[in-house]
């Protein structure tokens, strides 16, 4: 249960209110929300005791989640969350371009040149790759880490790699990774979720290959409530029975999750196509869906990238994407 307080409640008013539902063993997490108090009940409030604190005078509405999640909830929040990003705020005005090649290779630098020319905002790319196939390139791992970065600091972008195990996370606090990816198969990797929650560093959470959206959601719920606020959601496609391209991009999400949660959303058309063509298309109709950005693999030369080539763009697709990033974001009331 969320408990939506008055603009303006005294903070030992909210804290006795609070207290009340500890006493009884009832934990609550108390929201970041500025404009007004709100509180969460994790655990279930006794009817009785609802009941008292709902009728306190101070207590504008309670809402109770559509699912077990609280934190993750869009009532815990007055305003939707803008996640900080290496100074690049994700969910504010502005749609947000990730973009690097899938792996860290030896056109890091290359690539970083041609994705701060094209607009990009942040920096992306593989140290560690999760691959269907043993046999297949797994990354540079903590070589590519430094790689990453060192591109990203001579640029002046903030960079994001995926994060495979919790054992990886000091070399990714010791390199300066401004944020955590979450790949799709690692979405339900609680421990891993766990871990990660508390260093400090934003989260981008990938939805499972076959995620629902409360699974998805229960798993950002895991990050929120061990103390990270910067949770960035990213849909990447799912798998469906459609061979024709790599996964299915579900964009009907996006206007569901405005609905049912505060946090950021980017989409992924790069691994949903699977099919580089596509991705334009996909990436502005992600933007007209609402997306506040978008993840975008490209390579200098992509016949020669070490993973996913088949969906690497070449700069000047990159750049074009981002423009009509800009110029969509303005005609749906979007401005930077």
């Amino acid at each position: 249960m969320i408990f939506r307080l008055a603009p303006g409640t005294p903070a030992d008013v909210v804290q006795e209110l609070r207290d009340r539902l500890e006493k009884v063993g009832v934990r609550t997490r108390l929201s970041p929300e500025t404009a007004q108090p709100i509180f969460a009940a994790v655990d279930k409030v006794p009817t009785k005791l609802g009941e008292e604190i709902a009728a306190h005078e101070r207590v504008l509405e309670t809402v109770t989640p559509r699912g077990a999640w609280r934190l993750a909830d869009r009532a815990f929040r007055n305003t939707p969350t803008v996640a900080d990003v290496g100074g690049v705020r994700v969910g504010g005005r502005q749609v947000v371009v990730i973009a690097g090649p899938c792996s860290v290779d030896a056109f890091m630098d290359e690539a970083a040149d041609q994705v701060k020319r094209a607009g990009g905002h942040i920096l992306r790319g593989g140290a560690y790759k999760p691959r269907t196939s043993p046999w297949s390139f797994q990354g540079f791992g903590e070589e590519g880490l430094r790689l990453l970065k060192s591109s990203g600091n001579r640029i002046g972008l903030p960079v994001i790699s995926e994060i495979m195990d919790a054992s990886h996370l000091p070399a990714f606090i010791e390199h300066g990774i401004d944020c955590l990816q979450v790949g799709a198969r690692n979405m339900q990797n609680f421990t891993l979720l766990k871990a990660i929650s508390s260093c400090g560093i934003p989260v981008l959470l990938k939805r499972g290959l076959a995620a629902t959206v409360e699974e998805w959601l229960y798993s950002a719920e895991y990050v929120l409530a061990g103390g990270c606020q910067n949770v960035i959601l990213c849909e990447r496609g799912i798998r469906t029975f459609e061979k024709a391209t790599r996964n299915t991009l579900d964009l009907t999400i996006l206007p569901l999750l405005r609905e049912w949660t505060h946090l950021p959303v980017v989409v992924d058309p790069s691994h949903a196509a699977g099919i580089a063509s596509l991705i334009p298309t996909l990436s502005r109709a992600s933007v007209a869906a609402g997306a506040d950005g978008l993840a975008i693999e490209i390579h200098p030369d992509p016949s020669q990238a070490r993973s996913d080539a088949d969906q690497a763009l070449l700069e000047g697709e990159l750049a074009q994407i981002t423009a009509d990033a800009r110029t969509l974001g303005a005609v749906i009331g979007r401005r930077e």
